[in-house]
C-alpha cells in the first residue's frame, strides 16, 4: 500500500477532472444549440439503451440520487424529451420513456460526447482505459464495504 501521507487528495484531482469534462460537454452542446446539461445528457444516454425504465433504476444506473433524478426526469418531461408515467402495478414508481424529440437530441448530442471522450483520452491506450476503470471500481468498492 502507498505511503498516504505522500499522496495527493485523489478526491480533489477527481473533482476538478470532473469538473473540466462538465465543462467541455456544455461549451460542445451550447455551439451546437443542443439545450443540455451533462447531467440531463446522462439520463437521455441510459434512457437511450431501453424501451422503458423505472426512475429508480435509473438513479441507481446513473450513480444519482433519487431526488436529483426526480428533478431531471421533471425538467425532460416539460421539454418533451421524456415521457413520465406511473405504474400500473404500483402507483409510487414511474416508468421513463425516450420519446421521438428526446431521441433526436439525443442523436444531436452522441456525436459530441464521442469528440469529448475522444479529446480526453488522446495519449491513453486501452490499458490506461483498463488500469483506471480498475482502480476507480476498487476505490469505491473499498469505501462501499469498508464503511
Amino acid at each position: 500500500m502507498a505511503d498516504l501521507s505522500k499522496t495527493k487528495p485523489f478526491g480533489v484531482h477527481l473533482d476538478a477532472t470532473l469538473k473540466v469534462i462538465k465543462q467541455d460537454l456544455i461549451r460542445r452542446f451550447k455551439a451546437h444549440d443542443i439545450d443540455l446539461t451533462p447531467e440531463q445528457w446522462t439520463i437521455l444516454s441510459e434512457l437511450s439503451k431501453e424501451d422503458e425504465v423505472y426512475q429508480a433504476d435509473l438513479a441507481e444506473h446513473t450513480f444519482k440520487d433519487a431526488p436529483t433524478v426526480s428533478r431531471i426526469v421533471e425538467l425532460l418531461n416539460k421539454r418533451g424529451y421524456v415521457r413520465r408515467k406511473p405504474d400500473e402495478d404500483d402507483r409510487r414508481r414511474f416508468l421513463i420513456t425516450l420519446t421521438a424529440d428526446g431521441r433526436t437530441v439525443y442523436n444531436k448530442a452522441m456525436p459530441l460526447v464521442y469528440e469529448a471522450r475522444k479529446k480526453g483520452w488522446e495519449g491513453l491506450d486501452e490499458k490506461d482505459h483498463e488500469h483506471l476503470n480498475r482502480i476507480l471500481s476498487r476505490i469505491s468498492s473499498n469505501i462501499l464495504n469498508g464503511g
